[in-house]
């Protein structure tokens, strides 16, 4: 689908700091992306690589957040690619960061190619599909294909993360909450790993864990206590307002 053809909104994001072009129906970025974002633990002259970028919304969230970063958002869909790129010219990223449409599960040569070298970033970051091909799924192209997944789809993202990613790099990617044993098992062997809940409604079962694994690194998995988007009350808390509107980071840590 050409990026021509789609029919787009202007919204912002990181109150009004960052402002992104996506498609007005299917997939759209929402919390997900800004809370990947603010759990990656980037530092200024740091390399960051968002697997499965879509329009950029987190890649570049994280570059709003941390100045003097440089970023590569991956995509395999040439629409979005398109988009994520006017994204970047946009918010003023045209010096360091770029998109490039490459499907995730493309061999270690393809991502040479494309300048993706083993080894080379210090962190990866990625909110793969987490849906269940068996399940009802979009009748929205793009967004079916972001959303959709196989058993074997978070473990080829994670093998991918791995390769790319230097000694002591770190994944940071969000997943579905009632899903946590799958994303361990697929950690397993990458490095110590740490999860960070999040909550909906303070009290309720967690919508999402963060899970940030550091690649080589030893030690047991570390539970975080969980992070409130809203209060008992449905009323969105101070450090969720603090994390999606003024670009401050989660606290994930070991």
């Amino acid at each position: 689908m050409a990026a021509d053809r789609i029919e787009v909104t202007h919204d912002a994001a990181l109150g009004g700091r960052l402002r992104l072009t996506q498609p007005k129906r299917g997939h759209r970025f929402g919390h997900d992306a800004i809370l990947l974002a603010a759990a990656v633990p980037a530092k200024s002259g740091d390399r960051v690589v968002d697997l499965g970028a879509g329009i950029g919304a987190a890649g570049l969230a994280v570059a709003t957040r941390v100045p003097g970063i440089d970023v590569t958002l991956v995509e395999i869909e040439p629409a979005l690619v398109a988009l994520a790129s006017g994204n970047i010219a946009d918010n003023g990223f045209s010096e360091s960061a770029c998109a490039v449409a490459l499907d995730v599960t493309a061999s270690e040569a393809e991502f040479n190619a494309a300048g993706l070298r083993a080894g080379q970033f210090d962190h990866v970051m990625m909110n793969p599909p987490f849906n269940d091909t068996t399940l009802q799924a979009s009748p929205d192209a793009l967004r079916r294909r972001a959303h959709s997944s196989t058993e074997i789809t978070l473990p080829m993202w994670i093998a991918c993360a791995g390769r790319l990613l230097r000694d002591g790099g770190t994944l940071t990617l969000i997943w579905r909450a009632e899903r946590l044993d799958d994303a361990c098992a697929a950690l397993t062997g990458l490095g110590a790993t740490c999860v960070l809940p999040i909550h909906s409604v303070a009290g309720e079962l967690a919508i999402r864990v963060i899970c940030r694994t550091a690649k080589g690194a030893g030690g047991d998995l570390v539970k975080l206590p969980g992070f409130d988007l809203n209060d008992a009350d449905k009323q969105e808390t101070a450090p969720a307002r603090a994390v999606l509107r003024d670009a401050m980071p989660l606290p994930v840590a070991r």
